[in-house]
């Protein structure tokens, strides 16, 4: 509903006009993605060719209530930045389904371009090239207050030629502030700050403190395996990979050689 003044209030959140998508206007083609609150589909978007990222509502007025929650908070936020190294946020709806739209990128995940690419690695400046895009990227969030929380290469998505990295994904994404405590346990493991999954202090669910750093322990990971082209504590289960991060246990699994 306008508001009159420019922005449409879609529940829990006011997007600006330019912003709201008319669902009348999209067109999905195939999935190309699945997470475990989401499906990703190919596109149009009037002319232009799109990701289009559908959020299911959940069974229970509690899962509702989250899932509306945090795809306010990934609207607000991917409205809030924008940079070459980001994902290119197009717009969003709420009605019929909550429904975010972005530019698509055919170059696939960073994930599968090393896949592909073993068991040689990159060469030296296109990492670097790679990282300094991730880094550029994460730089841009932290400026504007926002920690994406799961910096990983399902995460990162490359150009059609392959030769830059942006940053999608805000699902996790939240804005920082020192008076906010925030949910432990979130993330992927294996990419993931040990301040974000030891719990050991906590009852599962309690809050706690941490900050932008988190994105920079992610980073530091998602370089090593740029340059290796291996998986982080390889042979170990992402649990066992936590567990090893936490308490410096197997710290033989991760070191250059």
């Amino acid at each position: 509903m306008d508001s009159g003044n420019g922005f449409y209030s879609t529940g829990e959140f006011n997007l600006d006009a330019k912003w709201l998508i008319d669902p009348k206007h999209l067109f999905v083609g195939p999935k190309i993605g699945e997470g475990a609150h989401a499906k990703v589909y190919e596109g149009k978007y009037k002319n232009q060719i799109v990701a289009i990222k559908m959020v299911g509502k959940g069974d229970t007025p509690e899962r509702i209530a989250r899932r509306e929650a945090r795809f306010a908070r990934e609207v607000a936020m991917l409205s809030k930045v924008q940079h070459k190294n980001l994902v290119k946020f197009i717009g969003a709806c709420k009605e019929p389904m909550m429904v975010i739209v972005t530019e698509l990128l055919t170059g696939g995940t960073l994930r599968k371009y090393l896949l592909n690419l073993r068991p040689r690695s990159l060469e030296l400046d296109v990492a670097i090239g790679f990282a300094l895009d991730i880094a550029r990227a994460v730089e841009c969030l932290h400026s504007h207050g926002i920690i994406h929380r799961d910096l990983k290469p399902e995460n990162l998505i490359l150009t059609a030629d392959h030769k830059t990295v942006k940053l999608a994904d805000f699902g996790l994404a939240r804005e920082e502030s020192v008076t906010e405590m925030m949910t432990a346990e979130t993330g992927t493991y294996r990419w993931m700050a040990p301040e974000l999954y030891s719990t050991v202090t906590l009852k599962h669910g309690d809050k706690k403190h941490y900050n932008h750093k988190v994105d920079a322990y992610s980073f530091a990971i998602v370089l090593w395996e740029l340059i290796l082209n291996r998986l982080p504590f390889e042979g170990m289960s992402n649990l066992q990979a936590a567990y090893a991060a936490a308490f410096k246990v197997h710290e033989e699994c991760f070191y250059f050689q």
